[in-house]
């Protein structure tokens, strides 16, 4: 839902980690062993907005359709469909961090808790959104998160 009050809010394809075990400081050669899986997300985003709002608005940032274990989490085919057409596409072997690397660091710096999601990042530009659009974020061996886009009450 776009909230009242914002003048640009983008999509945002992203690969999101699911912590599986608690992890305090953490290496990285360890750091796969505490992910439980990933699933797709959409990290939709108000441009115009200070971050916290920007990125914690009600509906934004949903995730599913299903949490996956056992892939190579760091060579996944990620893309996002708006109303059909490809508007972001790469392959998780492209982030500037692979998975190992991010939850290492995040969890020198917070523990980190069994459920907690991690979004990885997003590949390439983004683009607004208006009510009316369909997004559907794939994710290779996960599946198709799909959203519709509404305009708040």
């Amino acid at each position: 839902m776009i909230p009242k009050g914002t003048e640009r809010v983008d999509y945002e394809a992203e690969m999101v980690v699911v912590i599986g075990k608690q992890a305090k400081h953490v290496s990285e050669e360890q750091a796969l062993d505490y992910v439980f899986g990933v699933t797709c997300g959409n990290d939709i985003s108000a441009r115009d907005w200070q971050w916290w709002r920007a990125k914690a608005s009600d509906t934004f940032s949903p995730c599913g359709p299903f949490i996956v274990t056992g892939l190579n989490y760091n060579d996944l085919h990620l893309q996002l469909r708006r109303n059909g057409q490809v508007m972001q596409e790469q392959r998780t072997a492209d982030m500037i961090h692979n998975v190992a690397t991010i939850v290492s660091w995040i969890s020198r710096h917070i523990t980190l808790e069994p459920g907690d999601l991690i979004y990885t990042g997003t590949p390439g530009t983004t683009s607004p959104i208006k009510p009316g659009d369909k997004l559907e974020v794939e994710l290779e061996g996960v599946g198709i998160l799909t959203n519709y886009v509404v305009a708040a009450e």
